[in-house]
């Protein structure tokens, strides 16, 4: 079994300011901390940040603390992009948060996306040659990207030089959870 430790990892989380559902936000922050890491939360803005649960229903604030384009792939060890429809949206429209992405993708480090997350990747242009997987309406979208895409709880395509965890939905998060810390810890 690999070391799941994230002592001396800080790991940031990539949102917009309004949309991020909640569980997808709320879940894989707390399992980078039980493991031992640091999570960060990015955003255009420093920041407060609106969820949402069912894409529809305000829920929490959380305050993101590093505006995008004070962030630098450089400072992270990795990269987790939480879903949302209005969420992922909002992140694919901003040029600064896709050249983020991009930047990790460059440097080599691994990004776990859940739900409609990876239509951030495929603003970045970075899925020809990855299988993921995400929620389902984005499957066309994954394909025509030069993604392959699976319907299954938790993909990890460790191929094109950096690692990609994906998950369809919420109810996927215990097993997306699990596997992007072990990825992450490498």
């Amino acid at each position: 079994m690999s070391d799941t430790s994230l002592n001396g990892k800080t790991v940031a989380f990539l949102t917009a300011q309004i949309g991020v559902e909640k569980p997808e936000l709320e879940q894989p922050w707390q399992a980078v901390l039980d493991a031992g890491g640091t999570p960060v939360h990015v955003a255009p803005e420093a920041s407060t940040v609106q969820s949402m649960v069912g894409d529809v229903d305000k829920d929490a604030t959380f305050e993101a603390t590093v505006a995008v384009a004070d962030a630098s792939a450089a400072d992270y060890d990795a990269l987790v992009l939480p879903g949302g429809t209005v969420n992922a949206d909002k992140v694919r429209a901003d040029a600064d948060s896709v050249a983020l992405v991009k930047a990790f993708v460059d440097a080599g480090k691994p990004i776990a996306a859940i739900c409609h997350a990876p239509w951030i990747l495929v603003e970045a242009g970075v899925l020809p040659g990855k299988t993921l997987t995400s929620f389902p309406s984005l499957t066309t979208d994954v394909r025509n990207a030069g993604g392959t895409w699976e319907d299954a709880e938790v993909v990890h395509c460790p191929t094109n030089g950096w690692d990609l965890v994906t998950s369809r939905n919420p109810d996927d998060l215990p097993a997306f959870d699990a596997k992007l810390v072990e990825v992450f810890a490498g």
